[in-house]
């Protein structure tokens, strides 16, 4: 396994689909943010953009999955951080940031086979294992850092596969639409997150 480039960047899901409150598999199946993930992602990034206030800049660019539910939660950080400060942060795709594929499991409810295929190798017919989605979101991170500190924008199995790359307990659940700064210290790494919302949906 390749290493992650031991430099901070930031990580946001996507905001909430109706796919996340049903439990279900989206992996590559492009589900659109609902109405409490477009207000996730406004939130989101109204307080992105306060972290360049004073003349700060916590990160150079944003890079995010071509999946709809990611784009467009990045495009609603860019947005919020034009209308603070005038600033026009780089906004690119990146498909090394798309979610895993699940294969003939998108759109069936999340259930007893997902440990197995973080932990056992097991693999859903058509879907991508677990080493293989953690070998990509390392290498598209480490692709990332090439613009500078970035803000990635993705899905929660792609989180996991960072997890994995960073040494860290693999399946950790992230709340939709929260900022995360991911830090390199004394040989580890160190998450901080912000919560910005009142409620979240993290599955």
């Amino acid at each position: 396994m390749s290493p992650i480039t031991p430099r901070t960047f930031w990580y946001l899901r996507h905001g909430q689909t109706d796919w996340n409150v049903k439990a279900l598999a989206q992996g590559h199946t492009d589900i659109p943010l609902n109405a409490n993930g477009l207000e996730q992602a406004v939130q989101a990034g109204d307080f992105l953009a306060t972290l360049f206030d004073n003349g700060q800049k916590p990160f150079d660019h944003i890079v995010a999955s071509p999946l709809s539910r990611a784009l467009t939660t990045a495009q609603y950080a860019q947005k919020a951080i034009f209308e603070r400060h005038g600033i026009t942060i780089p906004l690119n795709t990146d498909v090394g940031f798309k979610e895993v594929c699940f294969g003939i499991l998108e759109g069936k409810e999340m259930g007893n086979w997902y440990e197995p295929w973080i932990y056992e190798g097991y693999k859903p017919e058509g879907a991508e294992g677990f080493s293989e989605l953690t070998e990509r979101s390392i290498t598209a991170t480490n692709r990332a850092f090439n613009g500078g500190t970035p803000l990635i924008v993705a899905h929660g199995a792609l989180y996991r596969g960072l997890r994995a790359g960073m040494g860290l307990d693999i399946n950790v659940r992230i709340p939709n639409a929260t900022p995360m700064r991911m830090d390199h210290k004394d040989g580890t790494w160190d998450i901080t997150v912000f919560p910005v919302h009142e409620t979240t949906t993290p599955t």
